[in-house]
Order: C-alpha cells, then structure tokens, then sequence
C-alpha cells in the first residue's frame, strides 16, 4: 500500500473535532498516569512494610485503619470513574451538536472495496460523483452522509477526528471543520471482507477558492478526446466490458457498480488508495486487478497492446 503524505495519526490534530479528542485523549492519560503511580506505590508499601506481630493482627485499632483505607481508595475509585464519565461526556455532546446551517452536505457509501463520494446541491444537476478522495474546504463545516451498501464498514480519518460506523440499511451523519489545509489518510476501520486492508481514501484540506474551482470541475463532463489514440482510447472503454461498472459523464458509460470515471486522471490513487495513479500502475489494474487486490469485483482485461495504450490515454485524458 502506498504512503500518504503528511501526518495521519489522532495525535497530529487538524480539525476542532479532533483537537477536542486529543485533548480528552490527554486528560484520560494523565489520569491513567497517577492511577498507575498510586496503585505501583501502594504495591510496593505492601511489599516492602514490616510484617505485623501475632497480638497486633487482632488489633481494633488497626482493623479501624485498614478500613478506613480501603474505604478511602474505594472512593478516590469511584471519584475517578465520576471524571472519567464527565469528561468523555462532555466531549461527546460537544462532538455530536448540531452542525451549522451552512454546512457543505457530502454523501460517502461504503462499498467492497472502494468509497463512492456524492456532492449534493439543491439543484440535481449541480451534484458532482467523485470516488476514493474527498476534498473539502478550510474554514467551513463538513456533514458526511455515510451509509453502506453491502456489509460493516468504518468511516476513520484520523487527524480531522472523524469516526463513524457504517451499517448497511442505516444512515448517519458526522461532522467536522478542518483547520488545516493538507491531505489526509482516511481508513476503513471495520473489516469488511477479504481486502479491507486495501480500502483507504483521502481527504483533501484546501482553501475556498481552489475547492470551489476543483468541485466546478467536478460538475463537468469528460473532455471529449481531441485526437486519434484518445478517440480509439474512447472507443476501447465503450465496447469493452468496463462500461457494465463505471460511468464517464458525456458517455453512454453510466453504471454505478464501480468508481466513477469522469476525472480519474485527477485522482492521486486508483483502487481505493493502493496504487499511486501512474500510467504503470493504472496499466497492471486494468490489464489483472486480482493480482493487485485479490477479491475485488473487477474482473482481468486481456486488451491487446494497441487497445491497452489507447485506453491508457484516454483514461489518462479524464482530469
């Protein structure tokens, strides 16, 4: 699998929602911290404290004592659950309010294996289908839609604190705010078959004004091919059995099986984030998939070397 750049970790936080988790994540250390001190102090008073003579074990005295301690530990105890309960509490309501009005709506569907990723806009013909990288802007709320289609998947992106279950037959929602522009790993984190390990995505911080001109471009239909080898390219994809999975916008091409198609050339991953999106590793996908990403829904291509460059061009013309 490839390596993302940046940091990708829940202690690198690049959102509010996440600095709120790390900050939890830190308080619950800490507690943990002087838990552990207390208790390996006590172990070793117990261990190293002269052992009491027979007449002294039967003292009311000392029996009063050890009652009291062990009536004081059991409290500090409970005082610690009470913190513990509170603090996760209070993270949590301000972790699940409500987003504001103006937040972007973003639909994600967890798929074996791949993420199919939905602008919406109240306008129908304004939404915008892209797979396996989200972009967002910095500054403004987020809302994922996330539902799945066929088993368990787990909606995990790290660095922004964003962490959801997906369950197929339900709906849910969370939301962020990134404050830092980058580019992040994002993971499945329910196994969900054969190759789960193989199903990552990336989201994608980036001011405003570049994330209002990449989502336009989006809107689009493909380019339509301008020479000979993108046009036999084109003619290659339609006649072939990829159409029966993958749209292209301005084609017949329009299933919804596998990932959309309109912009691949934009993307910085092919097959769920396992292949950087280089004419070699686009060539291996297309020509054996299942020597990649065993299991996968997308059947071997034997394509002859000239129909194999044409669609490698075409496909590479689709930004």
């Amino acid at each position: 699998m490839i390596q993302f750049p940046g940091e990708h970790s829940a202690h690198a936080p690049a959102s509010s929602q996440a600095v709120l988790l790390d900050r939890l994540g830190e308080q619950l250390y800490g507690i943990g911290a002087v838990v552990f001190v207390l208790v390996v102090g006590a172990l070793l008073a117990a261990a190293f404290r002269p052992r009491a003579a027979a007449e002294d074990v039967e003292d009311p005295t000392r029996e009063r004592r050890m009652a009291a301690i062990v009536a004081a530990a059991a409290g500090a105890t409970v005082a610690t659950l009470i913190a513990v309960l509170f603090l996760s509490f209070g993270t949590g309501r301000e972790l699940t309010g409500t987003p504001p009005p103006d937040a972007i709506q973003i639909r994600v569907t967890g798929r074996q294996w791949f993420w199919d990723v939905e602008y919406r806009d109240s306008l129908p013909s304004r939404w915008a289908t892209t797979a396996n990288e989200i972009h967002v802007p910095v500054g403004r709320p987020v809302v994922f839609q996330l539902r799945s289609t066929d088993v368990i998947h787990g909606f995990w992106v790290p660095s922004l604190g964003v962490k959801r279950d997906m369950i197929p037959g339900q709906e849910t929602s969370v939301w962020f705010r990134a404050d830092t522009p980058g580019v992040y790993r994002g993971q499945c984190a329910e196994f969900c078959g054969y190759q789960h390990a193989k199903m990552a995505f990336t989201v994608v911080a980036e001011p405003p004004d570049r994330f209002a001109a990449w989502l336009d471009r989006q809107r689009d239909t493909a380019r339509t091919p301008t020479d000979s080898l993108t046009r036999h390219g084109q003619d290659v994809f339609l006649a072939s059995t990829c159409v029966m999975c993958h749209a292209i916008g301005g084609t017949p091409a329009g299933s919804r099986v596998g990932p959309n198609l309109t912009h691949l050339a934009g993307r910085r991953t092919i097959a769920a984030g396992t292949l950087p999106n280089t004419r070699g590793h686009l060539a291996g996908w297309i020509v054996d998939p299942q020597q990649i990403k065993p299991g996968a829904h997308m059947p071997p291509n034997a394509l002859a070397p000239g129909e194999l460059q044409a669609l490698l061009a075409y496909l590479e013309s689709l930004e």
